[in-house]
């Protein structure tokens, strides 16, 4: 199974409904994306890091959570700058270095970083199932929950048929090399590796059956809809308005 590192704690952010939390996630996930102010950005940001502290996550934690990104990061640190067009702030030989596109790799740094807090604050801090239940709850299709939550359940099990496979072929002589006869054996591990993930899916939908499976799945946490949910989402709504407000005044505030 996939690790859920932060779905059990006692924190004011796991004891809401799901659905209230993945409301939350989504409009301020989709404000911060479309939000084109530095400084703004920032005070997202700023938003992102009281959900940590409220989801009590361990920072290193999190921090290796959110690492892979910054590969990212580095690479647009390292074009977008010379291939951005605008004010030259540093010029050596043919290198030149805009502001423009510094601005831009700032923005695009605060703003990658605060979404993908939000949703380790937000969502992370969910098991499975009941994100299944609050999509539910949202009217999401019965299909896309029952993808989602199988998807995630036999990911796992897929990778180990597919390292067993590729362990019988290394018992057998087989030495991965950039030849036409390692780029056919990998074409038949993954053969092989449809086949059976095909028939164990088989399988397992006729034991499904047998259980009294009735195409919905259900969760064995109870989220009351108490008023803890209600003055969460109200508190998104007024910060997000603000910062909305905070944008469009822009002028007023920080300048243009």
């Amino acid at each position: 199974m996939i690790e859920e590192k932060f779905a059990f704690g006692n924190s004011f952010i796991h004891r809401l409904d799901p659905k209230a939390r993945i409301i939350a996630v989504i409009i301020l996930s989709f404000a911060a994306a479309l939000c084109d102010n530095l400084n703004i950005a920032i005070l997202y940001f700023i938003v992102s890091i009281v959900f940590i502290g409220l989801a009590k996550l361990n920072v290193k934690d999190v921090f290796k959570r959110i690492k892979p990104v910054f590969w990212f990061l580095l690479m647009l640190w390292i074009l977008l700058p010379i291939t951005f067009e605008g004010e030259i702030i540093y010029k050596f030989y043919w290198l030149e270095i805009s502001t423009e596109g510094i601005i831009m790799c700032c923005k695009i740094t605060i703003k990658s970083i605060t979404i993908l807090l939000f949703f380790t604050s937000l969502v992370a801090t969910m098991n499975i199932a009941s994100l299944g239940n609050g999509l539910h709850k949202l009217y999401v299709s019965d299909k896309m929950i029952f993808l989602l939550l199988m998807s995630y359940r036999y990911i796992a099990v897929i990778e180990d048929e597919y390292k067993r496979l590729l362990r019988a072929a290394k018992f057998r002589g087989f030495k991965p090399k950039t030849n036409v006869h390692s780029y056919k054996t990998f074409a038949y591990l993954a053969g092989m590796l449809f086949v059976r993930a095909s028939l164990r899916a088989q399988r397992v939908h006729q034991a499904m059956l047998c259980r009294g499976f009735n195409k919905k799945f259900y969760t064995l946490d109870v989220y009351e809809s108490d008023r803890s949910n209600f003055i969460f989402l109200i508190g998104v709504f007024i910060t997000l308005a603000t910062l909305v407000v905070l944008e469009l005044y822009q002028g007023l505030f920080f300048g243009n």
